[in-house]
């Protein structure tokens, strides 16, 4: 026996918080699902575009397209939940709402064409 105190042997740290309980990161979501989840919400929008365009009058362009894009959003919202992935929601929702917001603002801009043409 020696009288200098042995040191402790060192812990190896181990992960702490949520972390720890999560277990592996959960795989991305398929190219396939990103695209249908982004893309029927762009198609809703074109569909909603064509059908003011055929169907409203010049006056009314602008309130047509601007409930258009309040029903955009919150398929934007339901088909990114829909996913059921937390991992990259964001960009998704961007990309979804950015998509529809430049569809129906080139519908706008082709109405108000039309429309000043009259």
């Amino acid at each position: 026996m020696s009288d200098t105190p042995q040191e402790p042997e060192p812990l190896e740290p181990g992960p702490l918080g949520p972390a720890a309980a999560a277990g592996p990161p959960p795989e991305p979501l398929p190219r396939a699902a990103v695209a249908w989840s982004v893309g029927a919400v762009w198609a809703l929008a074109l569909v909603l575009g064509v059908l003011i365009a055929l169907l409203s009058h010049p006056p009314q362009y602008a309130s047509w397209l601007s409930l258009a894009l309040g029903v955009c959003v919150i398929g934007a919202f339901g088909a990114q939940l829909a996913t059921q992935r937390k991992d990259g929601f964001v960009n998704r929702l961007a990309t979804t709402l950015v998509g529809s917001f430049v569809i129906l603002g080139l519908f706008g801009a082709v109405l108000g064409v039309i429309t000043l043409g009259h």
